[in-house]
């Protein structure tokens, strides 16, 4: 069996380390963890190494990692959305274990291989040792974590509850990869097949039909109307496609700078939410999202008003987000949030009973976060739903076309035949 060196941090904050006989990593981090230790690092124990004399565990228990390098664009830009949500979740179980927030930020420093997140942690925890809050540590990279981040870190310290607000924040995090996860994945089989269906057609056009040109040279008018269309264009797309190229390529950066215009993103957004079977479901999601976000600030003792405007950012499509503002002016002048909601007409019903109940009860974080679960089952099933429509369609199409393209040619070569004959 394969021996591992580990190094974990206990509850008292010391760090211990050692070997141990293992199937796997994974099977020494649930060890670990059973003993209430933190795991920092297991590595495959060196060849012919003794027991502790890696470089790992023959570190000092209160030896301070180096000084990460400062945290430059570039590589600002390394650090993603998955390394913020891992980070958030090791603080949360560090924190719970007891350890020192300067202690366990020290330790993320030293566990992290990637140089842009080890530099992002050193600075935080520069700031930290100097006596700033974590909240306002974590403020000075807001490109990174946002707002909402921030405020739920502030929101735990003002409680005494950081850890268990992390924990929280993680899940949310968690949560929201989920989804894009989920959405992602199922667009890719979809564009997979249009990918195949349009390059099967251009080989069609400009490879196959090019071969039984010399066949209908002579043919003239008496060849039938579907293969001397076919042939025209393959004819057009040989003398023009470079050209028709061009001109989609240009197209294409016209109307991509377009977007990136705030009317243009504003009307393509607008757009997009009045198509038939897309519209509703990016509403569900942009909705679903708002009531994770105020449900989980709300949740975590966040003043609702600052909450409301956290989570209305948080809503990537603008007119949503224009229509969303109009709670703030009358929650901030005391009407209730449900009634304030429901005049945006922007929620169904379902909705605005969730947050009355919640707000009557008080318990509005949790009925938020009820909505939210329920948006994003609706989201992920009618996805679900349209792909199964979009599947067999893109199916049928390609099937269409391409047919259409072998039967004008076999029509061609019958006509051949009958002359012939």
């Amino acid at each position: 069996m394969p021996e591992f060196d580990w190094r974990a941090v206990g509850a008292d904050g010391r760090t211990t380390s050692g070997r141990q006989d293992a199937a796997s990593p994974e099977q020494v981090v649930l060890q670990l963890r059973q003993r209430g230790l933190v795991p920092v690092a297991v590595n495959a124990a060196a060849a012919g190494g003794g027991r502790g004399g890696s470089a790992a565990a023959a570190a000092p228990a209160g030896a301070v990692a180096p000084a990460a390098p400062r945290l430059s664009f570039g590589q600002r830009r390394g650090v993603t959305r998955a390394d913020v949500l891992a980070l958030t979740n090791e603080l949360a179980i560090m924190l719970r274990a007891g350890l020192p927030l300067a202690y366990a930020l020290r330790v993320l420093v030293d566990m992290n291989a990637k140089p842009a997140v080890q530099a992002l942690l050193q600075q935080v925890l520069d700031d930290v040792k100097g006596g700033a809050p974590l909240s306002r540590a974590l403020a000075r990279h807001a490109a990174l974590f946002g707002d909402f981040h921030v405020q739920m870190v502030r929101a735990g310290e003002a409680a005494g509850q950081l850890p268990a607000t992390l924990e929280r924040l993680a899940e949310h995090l968690a949560r929201a990869a989920a989804l894009r996860e989920s959405v992602m994945s199922a667009l890719t089989y979809p564009a997979i097949l249009l990918g195949v269906a349009l390059l099967s057609l251009v080989g069609m056009i400009g490879f196959v039909v090019p071969q039984f040109e010399k066949l209908f040279a002579d043919m003239g008018e008496a060849l039938p109307l579907a293969t001397r269309a076919v042939l025209a264009l393959s004819h057009h797309a040989r003398d023009w496609g470079v050209a028709w190229l061009a001109a989609l390529l240009a197209a294409g950066l016209a109307f991509s700078a377009w977007r990136r215009s705030p009317a243009g993103q504003l009307r393509w957004q607008q757009m997009l939410l009045r198509l038939p079977l897309l519209g509703p479901l990016l509403h569900s999601m942009h909705l679903g999202l708002f009531a994770r976000t105020l449900g989980t600030l709300a949740g975590s003792g966040v003043p609702l008003l600052s909450a409301l405007d956290i989570a209305v950012d948080t809503v990537a499509s603008l007119p949503l987000r224009q229509a969303l503002r109009g709670i703030l002016m009358p929650v901030k002048s005391g009407t209730r949030l449900a009634q304030a909601m429901a005049d945006t007409r922007q929620f169904e019903p379902l909705a605005v009973n969730l947050v009355r109940v919640g707000e009557e009860t008080g318990r509005l974080g949790p009925m938020l976060l009820e909505y939210a679960r329920v948006a994003d089952r609706r989201v992920e099933s009618g996805i679900k739903r349209a792909l199964a429509l979009l599947e067999p369609l893109l199916i049928v199409v390609l099937g269409v076309v391409i047919a259409g393209i072998i039967v004008s040619i076999l029509l061609g070569i019958l006509s051949v035949n009958e002359i012939a004959a």
